[in-house]
């Protein structure tokens, strides 16, 4: 096929690592079927990959390019390996975001010996480069990073505001049992509750941006040609029914990690998203530990923020279990300060503990002395504890963690959920029941369950597997559909 003639697809992020990384595993899937990929950066995120990654990293290949846009905010003045605040990106990107993307489309469609955009493949909080390709005559497709009861929630963010649920009356609602409310009106989710919506609808502000702004995000997938999710049918199997009935195309397409790992073509296996630079080291440490599941890995993601008492009830919880325990600790972890723990609890656990600052999560995940993760619940953390058939402990800080953490405990019978206001006794004791209990026993029983869900999702003939296919079928028409243009 000539260079001139193949699929183009531009993939876009919101430029946070939940958002980059499995954006990142479709556009090595995409590249493994023959697309051109040309995969779009923040200028800010692309510094940081830099960093942590190298330059080679990010050469990419002769079909697989890397590109930038700004962010429109203005230089942080330091080079430090932060998520910047969402609300502020969120504005700036909505505000600012359109202008330098189509620029860069247009640039690409001129730049010789490249082939012409033929589809834009948008993360679901960046409609602007739907809005942009479709001006352009160019297919676009919302990639929902999220899970589909996650999306299904902000989707309802404007019934919420429409019945009056929000905003809360006042700040006594969020402790009042009002948000124990049952909400059986929101389809394929029966029992959820209004705690376990995105949590941006805990407030009292009848104008809070982020409740706008995620609900108009969501209500933008109906103007989209298509919706990716990458979840799994069997996981997710009412919610994702009723999405398909509100809109007409749906591809599950997870786990996307699998698919990365078997499709991609070697020359990209050294192409990689991770914003700060993994450490290694832990891998032999977790060969040392036996292999026997007896280790509990921790990580609280890459926005997740606590108070330094947070952090010791976590830590002293920790010592209490008697367990070895792997935990990445980011420098910005602890709020407005770095994460410092006594010396008396590293003293403590110095022969059991091992403290990073980032890891390859999914190696950790599948090493056989991984036995429990405690986690925030982020979308891409719970399927990768799937799919490695691990069981875990939740503490979901914001968003649709919160939802994520209901299905994993309720519905999925995976997890344990620990309250808000953690402390050291509930820490130890969790752990101890999902490692030693009858309750873990169960837990772990579904884990495995779920994790041969997974593996047949993926597999030839299986509904992730087919729907890749679909997607890819699609996409290769790389036109708009009249109604949609």
């Amino acid at each position: 096929m000539g260079s001139n003639a193949r699929p183009h697809a531009v993939l876009i992020p919101y430029p946070a690592q939940g958002h980059v990384t499995p954006l990142l595993q479709l556009a090595k899937v995409l590249h493994s079927r023959g697309f051109f990929v040309t995969y779009v950066n923040t200028e800010y995120n692309h510094r940081r990959l830099l960093r942590s990654r190298g330059a080679d990293a990010l050469d990419g290949l002769d079909d697989f390019r890397f590109e930038t846009i700004p962010d429109g905010l203005p230089p942080s003045g330091n080079d430090d390996d932060v998520t910047q605040d969402i609300p502020t990106l969120c504005e700036s990107l909505l505000r600012n975001g359109a202008a330098p993307f189509r620029d860069l489309l247009t640039r690409l469609n001129g730049m010789p010996g490249r082939p012409p955009v033929t589809c834009v493949v948008l993360d679901n909080f960046m409609s602007f480069a739907q809005r942009v390709a479709n001006e352009m005559g160019i297919l676009a497709v919302v990639f929902c990073t999220m899970s589909a009861c996650g999306f299904m929630g902000y989707l309802h963010y404007k019934e919420l505001m429409d019945r009056g649920y929000v905003p809360l009356k006042d700040e006594s609602y969020l402790t009042n049992g009002y948000l124990d409310t049952v909400l059986d009106w929101v389809p394929g989710m029966p029992g959820i509750r209004l705690r376990d919506m995105p949590s941006f609808i805990r407030t009292t502000d009848p104008d809070d941006f982020m409740v706008h702004f995620d609900s108009n995000e969501a209500q933008n997938a109906h103007r989209s040609q298509g919706m990716i999710i990458n979840t799994f049918d069997a996981l997710e199997q009412d919610v994702v029914d009723a999405l398909r009935r509100i809109f007409p195309r749906v591809y599950t397409i997870g786990p996307l990690l699998t698919f990365a790992g078997t499709m991609a073509r070697p020359d990209a296996a050294a192409i990689c998203g991770s914003l700060w630079k993994e450490d290694l080291s832990c891998l032999q440490w977790l060969d040392a530990r036996g292999g026997d599941g007896s280790v509990v890995y921790v990580n609280f993601g890459s926005i997740t923020v606590m108070t330094p008492a947070q952090l010791a009830e976590f830590a002293w919880g920790l010592a209490r279990c008697g367990r070895s325990f792997l935990w990445v600790i980011r420098p910005d972890l602890v709020t407005g300060d770095k994460a410092m723990l006594p010396e008396e609890f590293y003293a403590e656990t110095r022969d059991r503990g091992l403290f990073l600052s980032w890891c390859p999560q999914e190696q950790v995940l599948s090493h056989p002395s991984t036995g429990l993760f405690l986690t925030h619940s982020g979308w891409n953390s719970t399927l990768e504890s799937i799919r490695a058939g691990v069981p875990m402990i939740c503490w979901p800080f914001f968003a649709e963690q919160m939802t994520n953490c209901r299905y994993a405990c309720t519905n999925w019978e995976i997890g344990l959920e620990i309250d808000n206001n953690v402390t050291r006794a509930e820490v130890a004791r969790l752990i101890k029941e999902a490692m030693d209990g009858d309750k873990g026993k169960d837990m772990k029983a579904k884990a495995t369950m779920w994790k041969e869900k997974a593996v047949a999702a993926t597999d030839g003939g299986g509904t992730s597997s087919v729907n890749i296919d679909r997607l890819v079928e699609f996409l290769l028409e790389g036109n708009v559909p009249a109604a949609a243009s």
